[in-house]
């Protein structure tokens, strides 16, 4: 069993490390790598996440195993949520479990946690955004009920890709 624990500003740099890593871990593979390292430079610093940290209307949690941070998680409400800035509505902007930790349901735990936040608020529904070729966590999310309703350009590097827009009604 995990424990979810709020990321405190302290942690940022444990935050940024574990975020390169599992980012890098599920997509390098994927991608060229000038246009991994042409994102990681922007979206991967330190400013950067203590901005994000720092924000009101996000919230980092870390999925803890033994110890160690397995997964994390990234909320956001209001005007911190990447497209809509609905108030009816909870944005799972990232959620990662490292490699190492697949198959132990750390996602499952990250998941039902978001969902649980968002009923306990009485939002409407919960979305996120999933890259178009991301099939395991496409997969993953419509094991959950959540359904794709639109689509974003997302640029790594000098790559246009797609990502597909999901959400799931919670009323």
């Amino acid at each position: 069993m995990i424990t979810i624990q709020r990321v405190q500003i302290s942690e940022a740099d444990t935050l940024l490390a574990f975020s390169k890593k599992t980012f890098y871990e599920f997509f390098e593979h994927l991608n060229e790598p000038a246009n991994m390292e042409a994102y990681s430079s922007i979206a991967f610093t330190p400013q950067r996440m203590l901005s994000e940290l720092s924000h009101p209307n996000s919230n980092f949690y870390f999925a803890m195993l033994d110890g160690e941070v397995a997964g994390y998680l990234k909320l956001n409400y209001a005007d911190a949520q990447t497209e809509f800035k609905d108030a009816n509505a909870l944005e799972v902007e990232r959620i990662y479990v490292s490699g190492e930790h697949h198959g132990k349901r750390i996602g499952k735990q990250l998941m039902d946690f978001a969902i649980n936040i968002a009923r306990s608020k009485q939002f409407e529904y919960i979305w996120l955004g999933v890259w178009e070729h991301n099939d395991n966590a496409l997969g993953f999310y419509k094991r959950y009920g959540f359904q794709v309703f639109s689509s974003h350009p997302f640029l790594l590097g000098e790559d246009l890709q797609t990502d597909l827009l999901m959400r799931k009604s919670l009323i």
